[in-house]
């Protein structure tokens, strides 16, 4: 028997040494996602160019910043890395309440920044932070927590997934009164799917998502500009020059793309035409640049990394380790979710809404959040291959010690 303990020690020590030389398991993914981000940097570039030239009297203004903030979110990512999931898990609840509070504070004059009639900013002087980016976030891994400690309850109970949706719901309420109608349904779509697949009884899932329904119908009657925004919508050349000019132009520079698209720094619509063409409509200008080739190539970027979270989810489910599995398919969802939002905007598949093009669009929150939670999710994958080849090594310890 002590014999049977000593390999199995030394199995484990091996394994630590094994890890500790190899930090990613999952190389396709790491490349994916800085592929991701540099294509991003890229097309920022292209896009900013007339409208930094003309505002900024600098061609290379914003692409500069966002090469910065990517920096900055390596930074972080690698910090995020570096952290054990039993820290993300512990410190979920108060990490909500810190993001929370920020969302307070964006309300309150002198310390929240108003741009467009928006208040989603709060200055620090050298930087100012959108409070909603890292809601997100701390909201995926405060319910990935949650689901590990009180799944039983949220799948028996009203009560339980009703708890659960406290905090999240007046995060959301928050971010309306900013207003960020966009955030405010990421975040609550994601965490109704994690409810979903955590096993919440179908008639309180169905009663969950008939009552957003009823809220988001109300908000958007409510709100004369919301309301504006949803008719033109339906036909964007009716008020082409007004209501439906943003969408308008979006639509055009997506048909000028065709196939192959125009040619990189080409885009017609760019020239002061599209509003807002480095942000939330990048993926316009891509379009209109890189045509179909360029739209398939981001589309399959985003499907391989969202498929990427879902298998590691099933994988750390397999493994019995539920926060992990709750964190990547939380990840997952967001990502999908976001990136779809985004360009079925700029395809006219869904009403405008401000929301960015994860990773790609130009926005420092967003890029330093992004670059947080994709090092959490590498964490999560490097967890799980450490678990496995543990595992592998244990089982051959065993079987050299009984043939």
């Amino acid at each position: 028997m002590s014999a049977v303990i000593s390999r199995v020690a030394k199995a484990r020590v091996s394994t630590v040494r094994l890890h500790r030389g190899s930090k990613f398991s999952d190389h396709a993914l790491l490349v994916s996602i800085l592929v991701l981000a540099l294509f991003g940097a890229v097309m920022i570039a292209s896009a900013s160019m007339a409208f930094a030239q003309r505002t900024y009297l600098s061609p290379f203004y914003f692409v500069t910043r966002q090469v910065m903030f990517l920096g900055v979110g390596c930074l972080f990512g690698v910090l995020a890395f570096q952290v054990p999931l039993s820290l993300w898990e512990k410190y979920g609840p108060h990490l909500i309440l810190v993001s929370i509070l920020g969302l307070v504070l964006v309300l309150v004059p002198f310390i929240g920044v108003k741009v467009n009639g928006s208040r989603r900013w709060i200055d620090l002087g050298f930087f100012t932070i959108q409070v909603s980016e890292t809601v997100k976030l701390f909201v995926v891994v405060y319910l990935a927590g949650y689901l590990v400690r009180r799944g039983h309850l949220v799948q028996t109970t009203f009560g339980g997934s009703g708890r659960a949706l406290l905090l999240v719901t007046f995060a959301c309420f928050l971010l309306i009164l900013e207003p960020d109608f966009g955030a405010a349904v990421v975040i609550a779509v994601t965490a109704s799917l994690m409810l979903f697949v955590a096993g919440v009884k179908f008639s309180q899932f169905a009663c969950l998502i008939g009552a957003l329904g009823a809220i988001c119908a109300s908000l958007v009657i409510w709100s004369p500009y919301r309301l504006e925004r949803l008719v033109s919508f339906t036909d964007p050349f009716k008020d082409a020059y007004e209501s439906g000019y943003q969408l308008t132009q979006s639509l055009i520079a997506i048909g000028m793309g065709g196939i192959s698209g125009v040619g990189f720094g080409n885009s017609v619509q760019k020239m002061h035409f599209l509003p807002e063409a480095h942000t939330d409509f990048l993926f316009a200008v891509l379009s209109e640049e890189l045509g179909l080739i360029g739209i398939i190539f981001t589309i399959s970027l985003y499907v391989f990394i969202v498929s990427r979270c879902f298998y590691l989810s099933k994988k750390a489910e397999a493994q019995g380790n539920g926060f992990a599995s709750y964190i990547a398919l939380g990840i997952g969802i967001w990502i999908g979710l976001q990136s779809f939002i985004n360009m079925g905007v700029s395809m006219g598949v869904l009403p405008t809404k401000g929301i960015t093009l994860p990773l790609m669009s130009y926005g420092g929150s967003s890029a330093v959040v992004f670059a947080i939670t994709f090092g959490l999710l590498l964490r999560v994958e490097w967890e799980l291959a450490q678990r496995e080849r543990l595992a592998l090594h244990v089982g051959d310890a065993l079987q050299e010690a009984y043939p």
